[in-house]
């Protein structure tokens, strides 16, 4: 029978190791699509599942560091740190901090950027982005 002295010895050397092989996952950070995958095959609607790590969501108008809201932008890439994300049919707000989203595109192929931005709609830059490509069949 092991002493006290050596189980706790194996418990705090599986504890040390498990703390070690946690930290990368602890240090990612950004944003990325839970669903489509990069690749896909999709047909209307296109349900998007938005994931976000090391911020938190935030409806648009919070101004609170580490906080903002995602944009779905269609067929271009992300925008540069600091810029106002644009308005229109190509740049979707999620300004109540969705985290989905139903989409229609016409056939074909589209690139699909998620650019996460702060509570005025000041891009966080490409490293708080992520684009993949769909193909959309009828």
């Amino acid at each position: 029978m092991k002493s006290v002295e050596q189980r706790g010895g194996c418990w705090l050397g599986a504890l040390a190791l498990s703390m070690i092989l946690a930290v990368p996952a602890m240090a990612m950070e950004g944003v990325g699509f839970a669903s489509p995958e990069d690749g896909a095959e999709v047909s209307n609607p296109i349900q998007v599942e938005m994931e976000l790590m090391g911020m938190h969501v935030q409806p648009a108008g919070t101004i609170e560091e580490g906080t903002g809201h995602h944009h779905l932008i269609i067929d271009a890439g992300p925008v540069a740190k600091g810029k106002v994300i644009p308005a229109d049919d190509a740049h979707l707000h999620f300004g109540g901090g969705q985290t989905s989203h139903e989409l229609s595109l016409p056939a074909g192929e589209h690139t699909l950027t998620l650019q996460f931005a702060d509570g005025e709609h000041r891009s966080y830059g490409p490293d708080w982005s992520s684009s993949i490509t769909v193909k959309v069949v009828e």
